[in-house]
């Protein structure tokens, strides 16, 4: 059975989807509901459902990155969005992070159904999928240890030639979406006490995934980001020479000077009063 979550503000649409729609005809059922796009993040991290109806407009929600957030951290997850929102080029970027279908409140029966359809079959295609790459890992391995040259430097490098998938790509393109606000969110916020869990609560992913995006795409952690925005921007305070170092540490988010010289000498090279004098 595939299990599915709805989120949905208006408890009205939550219940009457749930009581309405056959599940069991789609080999689906409905694994729990939330009333908010904060609820909704939770309720997905502990039921990890197969398929997803939300809204897209809730209070206190930014409905893409929530989309974004869902597809780089449950990438075989099938989303329909539920929405009055009648705007094209909002549907096109939600389809680009990987919805599977955008559907306009007040939503047909016939439309849910056909959504329903258009979902179960692609994680049935999934599925055959993550089999049929199983037994061929499994065929492969056997091969390798009847003929130990296959993979080695005689043999072909098949993984270099590969393109990605279309889910793959989706994937992405929700992560790097991902990665792209929470870089803008420490750049607005830099000054502040700062933590990781800060930045992953406003694009809706875990500690754990965002520090793993942060890496994969930027090469660097969370506090080397966070440190390489403070520096730079005390490189530009820098230039006036009426305002002291000690405060230019202040106004940049570090919380004492030592750390600051010490932070400053590692990225530039050279001492904070260094670089100012070669200004």
């Amino acid at each position: 059975m595939y299990k599915v979550v709805i989120i949905d503000d208006e408890p009205i649409i939550v219940e009457g989807l749930k009581k309405t729609v056959n599940w069991g005809n789609f080999q689906c059922v409905v694994a729990g509901v939330a009333f908010s796009g904060e609820e909704g993040i939770t309720l997905i991290r502990n039921e990890k459902p197969d398929i997803i109806f939300t809204d897209i407009q809730m209070p206190r929600l930014d409905g893409l990155t929530m989309i974004a957030a869902i597809k780089s951290e449950f990438p075989n997850a099938q989303v329909a969005i539920l929405t009055g929102y009648r705007d094209f080029d909002y549907a096109q970027k939600a389809i680009r992070l990987g919805v599977a279908r955008f559907l306009l409140k007040p939503s047909k029966m016939d439309e849910l159904m056909e959504a329903l359809g258009v979902m179960t079959k692609k994680l049935a295609e999934l599925e055959s999928d993550i089999l049929e790459e199983s037994k061929n890992n499994l065929l492969s391995s056997k091969e390798k240890d009847e003929n130990p040259t296959i993979g080695g430097a005689s043999g072909s490098k098949t993984e270099d030639t590969q393109t990605l998938s279309g889910e793959e790509l989706m994937d992405s393109t929700a992560s790097s979406f991902i990665v792209k606000n929470a870089v803008a969110y420490i750049e607005e916020n830099y000054k502040e006490k700062l933590k990781l869990s800060d930045v992953a609560d406003q694009v809706y992913v875990s500690q754990w995934h965002l520090s793993k995006l942060l890496n994969r795409y930027l090469g660097q952690n969370f506090s080397e980001i966070l440190n390489g925005v403070r520096i730079n921007k005390a490189k530009e305070l820098l230039k006036d020479p009426a305002l002291r170092i000690g405060d230019i540490a202040d106004e940049v988010g570090f919380l004492d000077m030592a750390h600051f010289s010490r932070v400053f000498k590692k990225q530039v090279g050279i001492s904070a009063n260094e670089y100012r004098n070669q200004m």
